[in-house]
């Protein structure tokens, strides 16, 4: 069974129905669960949001966020996962911002991807942010960021439900 199947069963034996807002992947995370037949039942939406007022606009991403921290942050990736958890039909929200190329951008280099994963259980809300680094070109670093967004659904969530990850509001 592939990476997009088994991430596919998880999110259905956990009863997990996910949104996404996307930047350097534009849509990608979504799109590639989508391939897998069945897989719709976990997805509520996808958002590509590559401006700062997109973000801030669907997200509410904060502008003082983006202009403290860069677009290319741990904190705007953490603003923008609590925007697609709160403003969507989902239990779980995946979420990216990065610069996947074809250049470096305020001396961040290619291949850097924030991401942010966020569960709602209990009635609260967990979320894990981390930043990678990817090679190769435009395409196939949004294509690995992607997959390492999917592929790291089970293991952060079973992380939040063994108690192991802070709620939002203590992190």
């Amino acid at each position: 069974m592939d990476l997009l199947e088994r991430i596919s069963d998880y999110l259905k034996q956990h009863k997990l129905t996910m949104a996404t807002a996307e930047s350097c992947t534009a849509g990608l995370i979504v799109s590639e669960l989508a391939s897998v037949p069945g897989s719709g039942q976990s997805i509520d939406c996808g958002l590509a949001v590559y401006s700062p007022e997109a973000k801030n606009r669907y997200l509410a991403v904060s502008f003082e966020t983006i202009d403290t921290y860069g677009l290319t942050s741990e904190a705007t990736v953490h603003e923008m996962v609590v925007g697609a958890l709160n403003n969507n039909n989902a239990n779980m929200a995946l979420a990216n911002t990065g610069i996947a190329g074809p250049e470096s951008h305020d001396g961040i280099p290619v291949g850097t991807v924030c991401f942010a994963w966020a569960f709602r259980h209990q009635q609260q809300v967990y979320i894990i942010t981390e930043t990678r680094q990817f090679s190769g070109d435009r395409n196939q670093v949004r294509l690995a960021a992607a997959h390492h967004a999917l592929a790291l659904i089970p293991s952060h969530h079973g992380e939040m439900l063994a108690g192991n990850v802070p709620r939002a509001n203590e992190a």
